[in-house]
């Protein structure tokens, strides 16, 4: 069952297309992933979904309903964690949970506040102003508190970004569980290493879905290999490599990956090149292709 479904969707700000006729479906209980830089229009995107934002054109449906005509009824039903935390600084963990839960009219909830705090280990911090908070614990408390009103659908923009690796590490096991329950999770991502987690992944860049499908098969889909090759002076062997049209070349960090057709035939070539340059290679290896390279080729 496809709880969200989006048609031909686009959003235009003056002469910035922000969202270019983009389509995609998610399914009940599914981990989905829309990934992207900066200005991919991602956000945006999630605001349209939450009702935050009306669209220039195209279809939403949201638990099968469709969303310009039952949005006070469908923001009953899902949570949303935006990019920036906006819960009061001011009022403890606690206090910021109740808010939210008499805005939703929850009644009863100590229940629910204590299983979420217990959830998201922030009982020991309960009584502390979120402003006191870390990053890690600020956005386990935005979770909490779209969580409270147990929604069917939850919208989470861009989630980790600024958090610390243990943190980063905790919010996944949370996500994880959340699925457990049936929880269907859309969220925002610039972290292509996160975007393995999901079940299914749109690759989003400049308005426009550049690709769709499980992390696997988005990755196999460009039909390459990859060779790494660790060497000496690494910015002369990309601009040497640069020069074969043939060849896709990204850098990263002491490395470089290298697309190519065949790894036995083409290695042949990229070793006599970087060694007619000076170059030294120290290691290469081939590798599966990871969704950054996709990603990269594809934008490319």
């Amino acid at each position: 069952m496809h709880i969200i479904e989006i048609e031909n969707l686009k959003k235009n700000f003056g002469e910035i297309t922000a969202v270019d006729g983009i389509s995609l479906n998610v399914l009940k209980g599914e981990m989905f992933g829309l990934v992207g830089p900066d200005g991919a229009g991602k956000t945006t995107t999630i605001k349209i979904l939450c009702g935050l934002l009306n669209p220039n054109d195209g279809n939403v449906k949201l638990l099968g309903k469709d969303l310009s005509r039952n949005v006070a009824e469908i923001q009953k039903k899902i949570g949303y964690l935006s990019q920036k935390f906006s819960l009061y600084g001011d009022l403890t963990v606690d206090e910021n949970i109740e808010f939210i839960a008499e805005i939703h009219n929850v009644s009863g909830f100590e229940q629910r506040r204590d299983e979420l705090l217990e959830f998201t280990r922030l009982k020991p911090f309960r009584n502390r102003l979120a402003d006191k908070l870390s990053g890690g614990m600020k956005q386990k408390l935005a979770l909490a508190c779209a969580l409270i009103h147990r929604p069917e659908i939850i919208f989470l923009d861009e989630p980790t970004t600024g958090v610390d690796p243990v943190s980063r590490r905790d919010f996944w096991k949370i996500l994880s569980n959340l699925q457990k329950e049936g929880i269907t999770i859309f969220m925002t991502t610039p972290y292509l290493d996160e975007a393995e987690r999901c079940n299914r992944v749109a690759l989003m860049n400049k308005g426009k879905i550049i690709a769709f499908d499980t992390p696997q098969d988005i990755k196999q889909s460009i039909d390459l290999e990859v060779v790494e090759i660790v060497c000496q002076p690494i910015r002369t062997a990309y601009r040497l490599l640069k020069n074969f049209p043939e060849y896709d070349v990204q850098i990263f960090g002491d490395r470089i990956n290298v697309l190519v057709n065949n790894f036995e035939n083409d290695f042949v070539k990229i070793k006599s090149v970087l060694e007619s340059g000076n170059v030294k290679i120290t290691d290469y290896r081939k590798v599966t292709p990871s969704l950054e390279n996709v990603f990269i080729h594809l934008i490319k």
